[in-house]
């Protein structure tokens, strides 16, 4: 979907209905790949590129949750030194299986990566020449982060806010109350019209959310 100057492409891998997203600034631009899970995305994700023609400059990872970093090393191999920009608090969730919920579901997921970037807020941090504000949204991580851009009116919420519902506490990190205490105080300030990109599920806005959603309203 175009933004103005951002474009934001969604990848659902079949499993968990994990949605990768692809942001670029346009045919011939610079791309962050976010939250690459598992087959086919990181494929798609790569194809998609190649068609776009945008250079990637980094992984993006809201958290650390084995659907979200599940495609990181595929993207790696076709991008061998590509930076991960990530919480520094869920850093070493990338290889520990029990800690990034792998093991749980027989598929041990670990990360290796050359460099790192800690994604904390307030930001700003560039993708070429937009600015993206990184909010705080743990609650149903550790440390979650969301990614916000004024001139572009979206946001990428991971699994902190869904349409209609709000991201699992019942994990090992999660906090129920920190996380509405966060939805409130950094994504419901967002206009109305900011179009939210979840970690599951559709496309939903900050307006919908506040008057719809039961876990928030």
């Amino acid at each position: 979907m175009n933004h103005g100057v951002v474009h934001i492409e969604s990848f659902v891998e079949p499993n968990f209905g994990e949605n990768a997203y692809v942001v670029d600034t346009g045919p011939d631009g610079v791309a962050w790949v976010i939250d690459p899970g598992l087959p086919p995305s990181p494929e798609e994700i790569l194809d998609h590129m190649g068609r776009r023609r945008v250079r990637p400059v980094a992984i993006v990872l809201t958290h650390g949750h084995a659907d979200h970093i599940a495609g990181v090393p595929e993207i790696l191999r076709a991008f061998p030194r590509l930076p991960i920009h990530m919480a520094a608090a869920e850093r070493m969730l990338l290889t520990n299986p029990v800690l990034n919920l792998s093991m749980l579901g027989g598929f041990p997921v670990r990360v290796d990566a050359d460099e790192h970037h800690d994604l904390e807020p307030p930001g700003p941090i560039a993708l070429g020449s937009t600015s993206w504000d990184i909010f705080d949204v743990s609650g149903h991580s550790l440390a979650g982060r969301a990614l916000y851009c004024a001139e572009a009116g979206a946001v990428i919420v991971g699994d902190a806010l869904f349409q209609g519902s709000i991201g699992r506490t019942d994990f090992p990190g999660s906090d129920h109350e920190k996380l509405l205490r966060n939805i409130r105080a950094h994504l419901f300030t967002l206009p109305d019209n900011t179009r939210v990109y979840s970690g599951h599920g559709p496309v939903t806005t900050i307006g919908v959310e506040k008057r719809t959603n039961p876990f928030l309203s």
